[in-house]
């Protein structure tokens, strides 16, 4: 530029002067781009800037090798210029320019073609942007008084107006850009129908759920999980995700036939109180209400606990029945397309500008007080029009346990180590600083399988990589899942330990004392955990001889699917207020508990077994015995034999669902039943002796061990 009498004298005419094409482009690009960037650091989310951030790459890379063009020629004219506080400027910006075009470039690059963007060159390029910025505006400013002290303010007027009018013209394309499209426009509103049950202020009641402006989101907002897998970006914690009970929470068939129970009951509205935990895009977006087909939106029956219905929750409270408020994430612009250009510019957007991206993880995610939100459940008078009733309640079971060391968490074992392990990972989430045992390149993320107990549910609905979970789950059932991050303060072996204490011979005839001790080994709750009203764990009991013949049998299922009376189960029996049996999970009646059996972490139960053998069962029959049933079995013993050996085999089963309810809600000619998975088993021999003994062949009486009947 024109800035030094001394040029004059430059041997080849000045090619970058103010009256240069070149020029004035160059310095226009330079001012959109330093403007444009300032809005990007500085401004809050908004289409605007989101228009901002793909104007300014394009322009930035269509421009790149003009602006070469013209600092290389800039340089020839005034090379030989002698070194003042303008030039060094100019020197200053032009390395600064460098350094900001070359970030730029690798930013770009990795917006595009990688899964993240690197901070540090993000860093590089914002902060060169100042520097470039910060010498080159100052370099213009003193040129022009140089230029007008000389008396030719006619060129550089005209540089100033066309500079900043081609700029202005870029800032207005953004603004039509905006107004032409910026995002989803959505409908949060409630439908004109509906029911306020609990008044205005508590939309969602009974759920203690809601949302952070008291009114309702349009179902898009929360939806969409697909979206996060694409490109590279979250496909592996969309893998995990889609066989897990956060999936299917929603689309879960025995809560869909348990939810349309309670709505024919106490209307569509009461079932806002699952709505919560089990679909809260339908919940939010007032689809439980009157006329809705299966009390659900449309893009939560798929989804149920959605990636950004977790993600955006902001506050929790450990009173339980999802009690946390959600806030609605503010969308990116193409956020839902999953194909074509749009979903590579939106891509490019999550990469290039992650700032509203990165709100989504919260430290708050990793506290149990966050899961236990929704992993601590209550009824009260809003719900059984009587009063209030603890259920399942994996939260206090877990803070009042061996695990929690309040304050250590070297000793403490939390929900997320346990239930979302880390897993070897190329995921953008990859690595963390903020645990005390990672790193933020450890190449590891907490699996989103949130594996526990259900098998059946992945199986029945058939969902997206179910036997891989089924596996994990047997796997998970069975304590044989290795954690290494709490493998020093975990415990070994099966999560529930299984001992057998009775004697090594017995006589013909005489009866085999049974002891069978089960220890909560490795349980972070309550073992079982759940709705125990429909959860069964049992214990199967089977002696046989030596010839293979079954001598006992407890815990045995006919080919019903119906576990043998007389089993020692874990299980709950919930009442309603006139003592009638809650079978149904209708827990919406519930108002108390006459029989309940868990295992609490750290603690152990005994159940006792009386074994005639050798035996053959002729006739069963249960009697009465106080607050108790005993069941008497009337046995054949036959004649003294050579000296054998009886094999006691003992195991503990689980299954997530009872037949009996499956049948109530699809039918007696039902074919779905729960799957079975064998927890742990113990195994010991008994030696028969042989004896003269007279008595031999009487039938003797034997006293089974049996929960209580009402």
């Amino acid at each position: 530029m024109e800035s030094h009498p001394q040029l004059n004298s430059v041997p080849h005419p000045v090619r970058t002067g103010w009256g240069s094409r070149l020029a004035k482009l160059s310095l226009a690009v330079l001012l959109f781009e330093g403007a444009s960037g300032l809005a990007i650091t500085c401004s809050p989310f908004h289409a605007a800037i989101q228009w901002s951030v793909l104007l300014h790459t394009l322009l930035g890379v269509a421009a790149l090798l003009p602006l070469a063009w013209y600092c290389i020629n800039h340089w020839l004219d005034y090379r030989r210029h002698a070194l003042s506080h303008v030039v060094l400027l100019g020197f200053t910006g032009l390395a600064g320019l460098l350094v900001c075009s070359l970030s730029g470039l690798v930013v770009t690059w990795e917006g595009l073609f990688d899964i993240r963007t690197s901070a540090a060159w993000r860093q590089t390029h914002l902060i060169s942007t100042f520097v470039t910025l910060g010498a080159l505006l100052p370099h213009v400013f003193f040129s022009f008084l140089r230029v007008r002290r000389e008396g030719t303010p006619a060129a550089t007027r005209r540089f100033f107006v066309q500079t900043f009018g081609v700029t202005a013209a870029g800032l207005l394309v953004i603004g039509v850009l905006t107004a032409v499209y910026s995002g989803t426009r959505y409908r949060n509103a409630f439908p004109n129908d509906y029911s306020f049950l609990l008044g205005a202020k508590r939309p969602f009641a009974p759920s203690l759920a809601r949302t952070d402006t008291g009114g309702a989101f349009d179902a898009r907002s929360l939806a969409g999980s697909r979206s996060c897998g694409t490109a590279g970006c979250h496909e592996q914690i969309l893998h995990e995700w889609e066989p897990s009970a956060h999936r299917y929470a929603a689309m879960d068939t025995v809560f869909q036939k348990i939810q349309g129970v309670m709505a024919k009951q106490n209307g569509p509205e009461s079932t806002r109180y699952c709505g919560g935990c089990h679909d809260p895009i339908s919940l939010f977006s007032g689809a439980k209400n009157l006329f809705v087909e299966n009390l659900t939106a449309l893009q939560g029956y798929q989804e149920g606990i959605s990636c950004l219905s977790c993600h955006s929750i902001r506050a929790t409270d450990v009173k339980g029945n999802a009690n946390y408020t959600v806030t609605q994430p503010r969308e990116y612009l193409w956020q839902w397309q999953d194909h074509g250009w749009g979903r590579v510019a939106r891509d490019f957007l999550i990469r290039a500008y992650p700032g509203q991206h990165d709100q989504l993880s919260k430290r708050m995610y990793k506290k149990p007080e966050y899961c236990a939100a929704c992993h601590k459940q209550f009824i009260d008078q809003e719900v059984n029009h009587v009063g209030w009733v603890q259920l399942q309640n994996q939260y206090d079971n877990w803070a009042a346990s061996h695990w929690n060391h309040k304050g250590d968490a070297r000793k403490t074992i939390e929900c997320r180590e346990c239930h979302m392990p880390l897993v070897h990972s190329t995921d953008p989430a990859a690595g963390d600083d903020t645990d005390y045992n990672r790193s933020p390149r450890d190449g590891k993320h907490r699996s989103h399988r949130f594996i526990a107990s259900n098998k059946l549910m992945p199986e029945a609905l058939k969902l997206e990589g179910w036997q891989e979970q089924a596996r994990l789950t047997d796997a998970w059932l069975q304590g044989k899942t290795d954690v290494p991050e709490i493998r020093d303060k975990w415990a070994e072996g099966p999560i529930v330990k299984l001992a057998l204490d009775l004697p090594a011979s017995v006589r013909p005839g005489e009866p085999i004392p049974l002891r069978v001790v089960l220890a909560s080994n490795k349980v972070g709750h309550d073992y079982p955990t759940g709705p125990l009203d429909l959860i069964q764990s049992w214990v199967e009991v089977r002696v046989t001889d030596d010839a293979g013949r079954l001598v006992y049998h407890s815990g045995q299922r006919d080919a019903k699917h119906f576990i043998e009376p007389g089993t020692f189960i874990f299980k709950a029996e919930p009442v309603d207020q006139y003592g009638n049996l809650i079978d149904r999970h209708n827990l919406w009646e519930m108002v108390g508990v006459r029989y309940r059996r868990a295992l609490f972490p750290g603690y152990s139960d005994t159940v006792q077994y009386t074994i005639q053998c050798p035996a053959s069962v002729v006739t069963a029959s249960p009697q009465p015995k106080g607050d108790r049933w005993q069941e008497t079995q009337h046995v054949e013993v036959p004649p003294p034999g050579p000296a054998g050996t009886y094999h006691v085999a003992v195991s503990l089963q689980y299954r997530k669902v009872d037949q009996f309810l499956l049948n109530f809600l699809f039918g007696e000619t039902n074919t779905l039943t729960a799957p079975v998975t064998e927890v742990t088993h113990a195994s010991a021999t008994v030696e028969v002796k042989t004896t003269n003994s007279t008595d031999q062949g009487r039938p003797r009486p034997v006293a089974l061990a049996r929960p209580p009947r009402p």
